[in-house]
């Protein structure tokens, strides 16, 4: 099970932005790698205060992560956070984090390794039907991508030797610090272009379609964000390729109406079937179910069959299925329904009350609008 993001970095959920940043700022420094050389315990936990920070950092993965724990993350990432962190991606995204005493790549040796380009990140759009979000689905979606050319060559930068980044000493009040920065020449590759095949970019890359598989699993929400990491754009030389972000958008159905886990659906039934009872079948997002409706049920009336809504996206269970009675009043009435509604307010008798029925006067009003 994974730790709570919170307590990784020791804040309390109602922390502010500058709280969480102290609080990532004290992790990272007291556990950077060129710190504690050798120290894979502590390259862990450099990795999973940068997951934490990447997430708690911005407001819509906060409040994702806030309402549906590690799970919102889950099946390559909701809300943009994509599961372990390479150092490179650490030291790219959040290497301002240290302060000027420490530069952009952190203390002397590790700040050495080579930070590779990142190509750009993709965007698209998938609706699925309620079926399809109460069930999970793999979706195949076609997507054009920029690639590598074939035949394109790179050699190491002159600038940065292949680092990626260029090397500065400054003085501080901790001494001399060597820190780094992006090299300007490669933007970070350490390769730069040395043949280039003829229709492809400046950076020797060509675009092309590719068929992306992307699971989705039950339960999730309009509006949520899925990154399938690696499928965006491909960057030159030894970069990294950048990230497929898919939209999530959930189609209406023209049953039910979703909130939430729940899902409510309208029955519509007769007056006659109101006054004597009946039993209905609902087809379901995935088979079917019987209710019995008791005799001289109400309009308005809410039936509760637990555990057929929707998958809970952090697996606890199903929501339930709302369903409202709603009785149909007919429009149009024969001169025999009319005369028999009118000895219906004449009667003295008939006093409407639940807890009283008369089965001859019900068995006629069902003849009549059967």
């Amino acid at each position: 099970m994974k730790e709570d993001f919170y307590e990784i970095l020791g804040v309390s959920k109602g922390a502010s932005a500058n709280e969480i940043k102290k609080a990532y700022r004290k992790k990272a420094i007291e556990f950077h790698p060129d710190k504690n050389p050798g120290d894979k315990q502590a390259e862990a936990n450099f990795k999973k205060a940068a997951e934490a920070y990447e997430v708690l950092s911005d407001p819509q993965k906060k409040s994702q992560y806030d309402q549906f724990g590690h799970s919102a993350f889950e099946s390559g990432g909701f809300g943009g956070a994509g599961g372990s962190m390479n150092m490179d991606d650490i030291f790219s995204q959040f290497g301002d984090i240290f302060g000027s005493a420490f530069g952009g790549g952190g203390f002397g040796g590790f700040g050495q390794s080579q930070a590779r380009g990142k190509g750009g990140n993709l965007r698209i759009r998938v609706q699925l039907s309620l079926k399809e979000v109460a069930n999970g689905v793999e979706k195949k979606i076609k997507v054009r991508r920029k690639v590598q050319a074939v035949g394109v060559s790179y050699t190491s930068c002159g600038t940065c030797k292949g680092r990626g980044q260029v090397m500065r000493v400054t003085n501080t009040i901790l001494g001399r610090m060597q820190s780094a920065s992006t090299c300007p020449k490669c933007n970070g590759s350490g390769q730069t272009l040395s043949n280039r095949p003829s229709g492809s970019d400046a950076n020797g890359l060509v675009e092309q379609e590719e068929t992306v598989s992307i699971k989705i699993p039950a339960g999730v929400e309009e509006g949520m964000q899925l990154k399938v990491t690696g499928k965006g754009n491909e960057a030159a030389g030894n970069g990294i390729s950048g990230d497929l972000l898919v939209l999530i958008e959930e189609k209406s159905d023209d049953h039910f109406v979703r909130e939430g886990n729940h899902l409510h659906f309208d029955l519509y039934i007769s007056v006659s079937e109101a006054a004597l009872g009946v039993s209905k079948e609902i087809n379901l997002l995935e088979g079917k179910v019987r209710i019995k409706l008791e005799s001289g049920i109400q309009s308005g009336k809410t039936l509760r069959l637990r555990g057929k809504g929707i998958p809970d996206l952090n697996g606890y269970g199903k929501g339930d299925l709302l369903v409202h009675v709603n009785v149909w009043t007919p429009k149009t009435l024969s001169k025999e329904q009319k005369q028999f509604f009118q000895k219906m307010l004449e009667d003295e008798n008939f006093i409407p009350n639940p807890d009283k029925s008369d089965k001859s006067f019900f068995e006629k009003v069902k003849d009549m609008f059967a």
